[in-house]
């Protein structure tokens, strides 16, 4: 009997040891493989987000080519069926079980998968993004004789009184539509194509699914948010139309998408009698966010020192932030005025910055990156909504208390507004895309504002078919991202309730360093070492949810 139990112990022991030297074996092949791996994508990293940064600066032919080149460069390298081929095998054995280990060979499997179709493909791909992005760039208005920067055609928006002038600088504005709308339609087929040959059903499916997300997931919340904010909406769309409807001294029945006060009416219209514009435009912007994050412990000076901050000729309108080399050279580049708008997004980009700035170098390359790109977009609009947050304001010494006091109930309505609004929008972007990949072919004048009248419900004006959709930068060179903006406020909420209950040591954000301190631990940190559910989770003690969002701004 002793025999027969020794020889079983003997049996298990070597099965187990064979087993562990199998998982040693394939654990070492993927540390070679990082090891190799680092080593030449890091210098690719570096110089594609440095061209990149050069050619929207300055928006050169020169600094466009080798923006170009330097994003083909990058993106070949993922091509590599070899390279491919042993992550599928390790992938496969089961055998890569170190945690560290087994969440860098999941990312650089959707890296490569990506990446294994002909790099002819890929190349024309860049090539047609960078011309499309060139057009942008360089595209300005021309209204009335006047050549209009975005910024321009925003004041016209939000401060003329004229139907004629609005309508003026909304149509001169809408006029990129046509420049790039049937190049925007190529590439979204050329997207298709490439999707369909790594056997998804399109790029919008694909581009999804290889960050983490169940597109059925992502539709289920959406329609969640639908059903949660649309009576809320239709409501104080009723307010917004009769407010503009005496603004312009027209009826109700005439007003016009031009009359909303932005481009796409994705920011709330100034309805009530806040004006925030007023409270900045004696204030630096620049300041205000050096000295509010060097409070909460998060000092940016790093990141200003190498930023673009104001406008110039040939540099993009738009505002984003960017990291270099993912090892500090963290950049943000924007077209700062003293102006509410600029204030959020200052705060928003430097929000982006933070995350990346402060995230942990002794992490692995691949992980020194934001649990997913939402994630980094919750960081942003929570530090972007204290813009118009009356006691931030205060705190800040941008206001006093007496008119903190007199604001804040305005104020609250103003944000609840904007978030709304937002919600409302950012369910056309998601649908229309979704609808677009689906059907390219199909009449996308039409879809588009179809998807706006039910979910912004602003009409079409009458008998117009014009690319309007193509006029969003977005849908051509940020495809299938901007439902993570959605995503992203909906984290936010989540966060602020959290920090609300658990980290405040006073009562305001502004100077307490505790704020600073949570998320730097457990949220910049941790970077890509966890699936996003599970850092959010861990962070605030439950998966993503929609409540918190509903009960900060659905009444």
């Amino acid at each position: 009997m002793m025999r027969r139990v020794s020889i079983y112990l003997i049996v298990v022991l070597t099965m187990l040891w064979s087993c562990t030297s199998k998982q040693e074996k394939m654990e070492n092949r993927m540390r070679e493989f990082i090891s190799a791996y680092e080593a030449k994508i890091i210098p690719l990293y570096r110089e594609n987000a440095l061209a990149s940064w050069e050619a929207n600066i300055n928006g050169t032919d020169e600094a466009w080519a080798r923006s170009e080149k330097a994003t083909i460069d990058y993106v070949s390298f993922f091509v590599d069926p070899v390279a491919f081929a042993g992550l599928k095998e390790m992938k496969e054995s089961g055998m890569v079980k170190d945690p560290l280990l087994a969440r860098q060979l999941e990312l650089l499997y959707n890296s490569y998968l990506q990446g294994q179709i002909d790099t002819s493909l890929i190349s024309e791909q860049i090539r047609m993004e960078t011309a499309i992005n060139k057009k942008y760039s360089n595209f300005r208005a021309s209204v009335e004789g006047k050549t209009l920067s975005d910024n321009e055609v925003e004041e016209v928006l939000r401060n003329s009184k004229d139907s004629g002038e609005l309508q003026a600088a909304w149509e001169g504005h809408k006029m990129i539509g046509p420049l790039v709308s049937e190049d925007v339609i190529s590439l979204v087929k050329h997207r298709n194509k490439i999707a369909q040959k790594l056997g998804f059903a399109n790029y919008h499916t694909m581009s999804l699914e290889l960050s983490g997300q169940k597109p059925e997931d992502v539709t289920m919340i959406f329609d969640e948010l639908d059903s949660l904010t649309r009576d809320n909406f239709a409501q104080l769309k009723g307010d917004i139309d009769a407010y503009f409807a005496g603004r312009y001294g027209i009826e109700i029945a005439e007003l016009q998408p031009w009359h909303y006060q932005n481009r796409y009416f994705q920011e709330a219209p100034e309805i009530y009698t806040v004006d925030f514009d007023s409270y900045y435009e004696k204030n630096d912007p620049v300041k205000l966010v050096t000295d509010f994050y060097a409070g909460i412990g998060l000092p940016v000076d790093a990141i200003l020192a190498k930023s673009d901050l104001y406008e110039k000729p040939g540099k993009n309108q738009h505002a984003f932030c960017t990291d270099i080399d993912r090892a500090g050279d963290v950049r943000t580049l924007d077209n700062i005025r003293p102006d509410s708008y600029w204030m959020n997004t200052i705060l928003h980009e430097l929000g982006h910055g933070v995350y990346s700035y402060y995230n942990d170098i002794t992490l692995p390359f691949t992980l020194r990156d934001a649990a997913h790109t939402f994630t980094t977009e919750a960081i942003a609009n929570f530090f972007g909504r204290l813009a118009t947050d009356p006691q931030w304001m205060c705190d800040m010494n941008i206001i006093d208390e007496k008119e903190r006091d007199r604001i804040s109930g305005e104020s609250e309505k103003a944000l609840r507004l904007q978030q709304l609004v937002f919600s409302r929008w950012a369910q056309v972007m998601y649908r229309f895309e979704k609808a677009m990949y689906e059907n390219p072919d199909q009449n996308l004048n039409q879809v588009w504002w179809d998807i706006v009248e039910k979910y912004q419900m602003v009409k079409k004006p009458e008998g117009r078919d014009m690319p309007d959709w193509a006029t969003k930068i977005h849908v051509a060179l940020y495809p299938c991202y901007y439902h993570n903006y959605l995503l992203g406020e909906l984290l936010a909420s989540q966060f602020y309730a959290h920090i609300e209950s658990n980290v405040l040591t006073g009562t305001s954000l502004a100077g307490d360093k505790a704020v600073g301190d949570y998320f730097r631990n457990n949220v910049f940190m941790p970077g890509a070492r966890y699936q996003w559910n599970d850092m959010i989770e861990k962070a605030t003690g439950e998966k993503l949810t929609a409540k918190y969002y509903a009960l900060q701004f659905v009444q």
